[in-house]
């Protein structure tokens, strides 16, 4: 912020309060109450990337807290990567910038806590798996460069060789293509922690031999439409792969199998 940080985060409370002062929530912790505020701020754009908020006094001032509870409430939000401090005569605590992988990495570790004490089911893993792409396969369709088409091809003329490990790798990278095509950051974002659940969750050794000829034949048919830039097409033979799918991913889901 600038040296008027303390006046302009305290105008930033007040308009989210209507107190010059945060009435703090004793239902929760004050540190969480001050973090949750900030970190609404920061998410609404209030206070932006870059910004350096007030120092820990000015800050214990403003929420009506003491130092100690200012600084666990920036420990919290640090930990979740929202502020960033920096020594010396110009440091301060500043709003970080968030990047792609650390925004991944964040969806990679709490999809795979859920998943693995069960509290995602492999249907809501699929289905979530098809809202991201069978759009992206509309997009890849309409937006894909002759660069990210020619690896499409090469990678569906590729058989089924290998083992298992080998094969789901050919696979996945079938599937990031798509996403890399659609030209959508933010689907590749969200996809590829879901991936890494999906292959962490099911036992792959365990799939037929004509599993994998399957698949193949369905991107095939996938690349098909890409190539002849028919969104339609694209879309509905991703709907149809992901479909034909779910059956086999439901008997080798580790999780139902105690």
């Amino acid at each position: 912020m600038s040296p008027n940080s303390s006046r302009a985060l305290s105008e930033a409370v007040s308009r989210n309060t209507g107190k010059s002062v945060l009435s703090v929530n004793r239902i929760q912790p004050a540190y969480a109450q001050v973090a949750g505020q900030l970190r609404d701020l920061i998410v609404t754009g209030q206070i932006r990337t870059g910004d350096q908020l007030p120092n820990e006094a000015e800050l214990g001032s403003i929420f009506g807290v003491s130092r100690s509870t200012v600084r666990e409430a920036l420990r919290s939000l640090a930990a979740q990567s929202l502020v960033y401090t920096s020594r010396g005569v110009t440091g301060g605590t500043f709003v970080a910038k968030l990047d792609a992988e650390t925004v991944s990495e964040y969806l990679r570790t709490s999809l795979g806590l859920m998943s693995g004490s069960a509290g995602v089911s492999v249907s809501e893993l699929l289905e979530t798996r098809a809202a991201l792409e069978v759009p992206a396969a509309r997009f890849a369709a309409i937006r894909r460069t002759d660069e990210v088409l020619q690896e499409l091809r090469e990678n569906a003329s590729i058989q089924s060789i290998g083992d298992e490990a080998t094969r789901y790798v050919k696979n996945s990278r079938f599937h990031e293509l798509i996403l890399d095509a659609s030209r959508n950051r933010l689907l590749g974002l969200v996809a590829s922690p879901l991936f890494d659940v999906l292959k962490s969750r099911f036992r792959r050794e365990e799939v037929e031999k004509s599993y994998w000829t399957h698949v193949d034949e369905d991107h095939r048919e996938i690349l098909h439409f890409i190539e002849a830039r028919d969104a339609d097409g694209a879309e509905a033979a991703m709907r149809s792969h992901l479909t034909r799918l779910e059956a086999t991913y439901e008997s080798i889901d580790i999780t139902s199998h105690g």
